[in-house]
Formats: structure tokens, C-alpha cells, sequence
């Protein structure tokens, strides 16, 4: 068995959106493909010293800003590696080709430079979600109220939402999935229904979010394009990540109003538990948009949420 190298690599984002790639030189493995900045964990260091000084020889430039975001084993050829990514948001100097041949900024769905790392394809596809995913709740507020607080929401920049309405009756459950699929589709915006796989295809949903009960029973991917799902602890993340899911909501973090009285794990417990996570993770329980930033710093991708989405 091929030993584990670690190492520290760099999503590197601008404010546009861009992310940085650089092209791997000739007589290097991999000679001209394309490969997001980083390299080996060196004895001693840490992950985040390790990305600071590879940026610096590769790149020329000072890291202000990173968060610890997934981790992703590949087996090439020559090395079993073990990548662990990090978003840079914030950063001194222009970046320059010190170990280079090229340098490009890419934007996701507008393709321009190729091959890529085989690794780095659900780094890109990871990279297309949101920072929040909006949570259902029409069966408390009205379906009315519910599509116009959706469409106002989407009107501001939603983009992942998922339909959690098994308590509404089938018929407002199904008319309200259809309302609401066409209108997060009007704006580009992902929709998945919770637990019911039939439904989300009756809609016409990009996918379905298991609950945690689902998770831990199924057997193969749901054949759907955006699969998610519930976790709470270490087993059931491990589950989500063998199925290849494309993203898991973990908590909750807070005590919420849904569930008075029952402590949530708090963000120690989520930096814990995300730490090795080779999916996305969104925070999830009590929190607002103002909880965003911890969430990163605790290797989260986001939060998801119910009130935070719509208040």
C-alpha cells in the first residue's frame, strides 16, 4: 500500500468569483495540466503553514485570508495523496508563474483551459454550490406567503433550496413542489425535495435530500443529478461520503425553536467533525447569515437554514 502524501492545496477566489489555476511545468509529472496551487506538508508543519509557504514559492503572494474546507484522497500512478483544500479569499501581491509555465482564472461553466488534475473534478463541482441553502417551511407560513418569500429570496441571489413539506397534504405538497420548481428554474436557482424521491421527480426538483434514516439504509446514490442529506455525527458523514454525495447539512449547532431544550453541538464539535470531510458541509440549526464566517473558519462550506432564509 502506497504511503499518504499529504498536501496543502489553494482554491484561490476572487471577488468575481474566478478561481486561480496553474499549469504544471514541462519535465514535471504531469507536465501541462492544469492544477489548482499547492503542495507537500512538510515535517512539523501544519496544513494552513504548509499552503502559506507553497503560495508564497509558487505564487509570489502573502495569504491573509484561508478557511479549511475539504479534504479529498486521489490514488495517481506515483502517489497516493491526500488534498486538503482551502478557500483563499483574501491575499497580498499578484499572484506571478514562480513554478508555472501559465496562469489562468477560471469561472465554473466557462471552461478555457484543459486537461485538468483528475482530482480536482468534485473540487469543481463543490465549488458550484452556494454558501446557503434555504429550507422550505410552507406548511407554518401559508404556500402564498411561502412562493412570495421565495421569489423575493431568489431575486437577491438564492440559489439552493430544498422542499421540506411532507406535513403539507399531497395535493398542496405536489402543487406547491411544481410552484416552486419553476420558480427557483426561472432564476438558475437547484431545488431538492426532502425524503420523497417520487415526488422530486414529479416536480421536476434537481434532486432529493435524504434523511438521516435514508442515508444509513441506502445502498447506492439516488439517481438524481444533486443528491444531499441529513447528518449528526461521524457514521452517518462517513455514509454520505461512500455514496458520493454532493453535500451533507450537519447539526445542529444552536438550540433552535423547533427543538427547545435539546443542546446543539456547538462549533468545536463541527470543526471536529468536518475536519476530514471529503464533501461539502453545511452548518445547520439557530444560526443567521452573521454566523457565516465561523462557519468557514470551522470548515464548513455554509449554513443552511429555515428562519435565516427567509427573515
Amino acid at each position: 500500500m502506497k504511503k499518504i502524501v499529504e498536501v496543502a492545496a489553494a482554491v484561490i477566489l476572487r471577488s468575481d468569483g474566478a478561481f486561480l489555476l496553474g499549469r504544471r511545468p514541462s519535465g514535471s509529472l504531469y507536465a501541462g495540466y492544469w492544477e489548482f496551487p499547492g503542495g507537500k506538508i512538510e515535517s512539523g508543519e501544519t496544513v494552513q503553514q504548509a499552503l502559506s509557504r507553497e503560495l508564497h514559492e509558487e505564487l509570489g503572494i502573502v495569504v491573509e485570508t484561508a478557511y479549511p474546507w475539504i479534504v479529498r484522497e486521489f490514488i495517481y500512478e506515483h502517489a497516493h495523496v491526500r488534498l486538503h483544500f482551502f478557500r483563499v479569499i483574501s491575499w497580498s501581491e499578484e499572484p506571478r508563474k514562480l513554478q508555472h509555465d501559465a496562469l489562468a482564472w477560471q469561472h465554473l461553466g466557462i471552461p478555457s483551459v484543459t486537461p485538468m488534475l483528475p482530482a480536482n473534478a468534485p473540487v469543481l463541482a463543490a465549488l458550484g454550490l452556494p454558501d446557503f441553502y434555504a429550507i422550505s417551511h410552507a406548511y407554518d407560513v401559508g404556500v402564498a406567503a411561502q412562493l412570495d418569500a421565495l421569489a423575493r429570496k431568489l431575486d437577491q441571489g438564492l440559489r439552493l433550496v430544498q422542499l421540506r413539506e411532507f406535513l403539507l397534504p399531497v395535493a398542496s405538497r405536489i402543487s406547491f413542489g411544481h410552484a416552486a420548481v419553476k420558480l427557483c428554474h426561472q432564476y438558475g436557482a437547484r431545488v431538492l425535495v426532502n425524503s420523497d424521491a417520487d415526488l422530486a421527480e414529479q416536480v421536476g426538483a434537481d434532486g432529493v435530500h435524504l434523511n438521516a434514516t435514508q442515508l444509513m439504509t441506502s445502498g447506492s446514490r439516488p439517481d438524481f443529478p444533486l443528491v444531499a442529506a441529513s447528518t449528526h455525527n461521524a457514521l452517518e458523514l462517513t455514509q454520505a461520503a461512500r455514496l458520493g454525495l454532493d453535500f451533507v447539512v450537519l447539526g445542529p449547532l444552536k438550540e433552535t425553536t423547533s427543538h427547545p431544550g435539546r443542546p446543539g453541538i456547538g462549533w468545536k464539535a463541527l470543526a471536529e467533525l468536518t475536519a476530514a470531510a471529503p464533501l461539502p458541509v453545511y452548518a445547520l440549526g439557530g444560526l443567521t447569515r452573521k454566523d457565516m464566517p465561523t462557519a468557514w473558519r470551522s470548515s464548513a462550506h455554509g449554513i443552511a437554514g429555515i428562519r435565516a432564509a427567509w427573515d
